[in-house]
């Protein structure tokens, strides 16, 4: 894989460190302690020099950042790849039987054919797919290596990180690109209760909730298929969704099926309406027609209202954050911010709507980005 550049990019720093979960306490230099003649201590230091240098660093090595470091790789720039987590994170998340709504096509990145039996691939498949555009292009990916702090400008960006081990390194880039997401943290009910243990933000399989009543919160695909899934293996299933149906853009083929176990009452259902409060055995629901109150028997709450990208790692760096979108201010042409040479991918675009940007349009960034650069 392309390490990057090896090179002199100044004084050799040296970490001192009280154990890997916690941050550096001081960075000095050798002419800051006269007894480290050159060589660094071997005994509770972590080695902090830069030696890399790339013309792109992205953070964030899911599809979209995956879609830069390969539009990167094929004009011949050295381009590396940081996540908190593994390749593709977000979709080793997902629930585990999972179908795409796109196409296999349409998921496609860096000219590489997903080709599959199937129209619409898996959650497994899609997983295959991405790991080998990773080695198609021989990316260079810095797993399981977290971005601490970016500083610097166009050109001359230095960034800060920290692997598992507790390691912290620093790396040097002409631009960097965020592709973080969108799934950091939930769209909260923000309602009494809501900090119960039986309370989920996420769905990944139904078999814990056998025999049990199951209030899911939405209208859009995530809440639809859970329901579905909960109600096919044993769980007493309710619907609540403050619009007077599901969403428009639930996945056609799975319309007639939540159709039919709302209209025979095999998931019930209360539509214009939300929660208001979460008890212990049972959680209170308030109309949105008339104000009326309901309280329905209830073990856990599965609340698929969304979630939303974290951007504080942009606005540390001077980046603007649209207060009522939550949108990076950015040039769509080039997906360059308000701060030259950072640019943004991916869902981490869309702000608080994070179903305005999928894998199948986020895929397009990586194309505008190194073009721009």
């Amino acid at each position: 894989m392309n390490r990057g550049s090896e090179g002199s990019l100044g004084p050799a720093k040296w970490v001192i460190s009280h154990g890997v979960d916690e941050h550096p306490s001081y960075v000095v230099t050798p002419s800051d302690v006269p007894e480290w003649p050159g060589t660094p201590p071997t005994i509770g230091v972590t080695p902090a020099t830069m030696t890399e240098r790339f013309d792109f660093l992205v953070v964030g090595a899911g599809p979209c950042g995956i879609a830069v470091g390969a539009a990167a790789a094929r004009v011949g720039a050295s381009c590396a790849l940081f996540d908190k987590g593994c390749v593709t994170a977000s979709i080793v998340d997902y629930p585990y039987y999972m179908s795409f709504f796109s196409t296999a096509r349409m998921l496609e990145i860096g000219n590489v054919p997903f080709t599959i039996p199937n129209d619409k691939p898996t959650r497994r498949e899609a997983l295959a797919y991405y790991r080998y555009v990773v080695d198609h292009w021989d990316l260079d990916v810095r797993q399981y290596e977290r971005v601490e702090q970016i500083e610097g400008s166009v050109g001359g960006f230095t960034v800060h990180t920290r692997s598992m081990d507790g390691v912290a390194h620093i790396y040097a880039a002409d631009r960097v690109v965020v592709a973080t997401g969108g799934f950091h943290e939930p769209n909260l009910l923000g309602v009494p209760g809501e900090d119960s243990v039986k309370v989920r933000h996420y769905y990944k399989e139904p078999y814990e909730y056998y025999d049990q009543d199951v209030l899911v919160v939405g209208g859009r695909n995530s809440a639809v298929e859970s329901s579905l899934e909960l109600f096919r293996n044993g769980a007493r299933v309710t619907l609540v969704h403050f619009e007077p149906t599901i969403d428009s853009g639930v996945k056609s083929w799975v319309v007639p099926d939540i159709q039919n176990r709302l209209d025979k009452g095999e998931i019930a259902s209360y539509f214009r309406h939300r929660v208001v409060e979460i008890l212990p055995k049972s959680v209170r629901l308030r109309s949105e027609v008339d104000r009326t109150e309901v309280e329905v028997a209830n073990d856990f709450v599965v609340a698929m209202t969304g979630w939303r990208a974290n951007p504080s790692l942009l606005t540390a760096m001077g980046v603007e954050i649209d207060p009522d979108t939550g949108k990076p201010v950015h040039d769509p042409a080039t997906m360059e911010t308000n701060v030259p040479g950072v640019h943004i991918a991916g869902v981490i675009a869309a702000g608080h709507d994070a179903n305005k940007i999928f894998i199948e349009n986020g895929r397009e960034h990586g194309e505008l980005i190194v073009g721009s650069g």
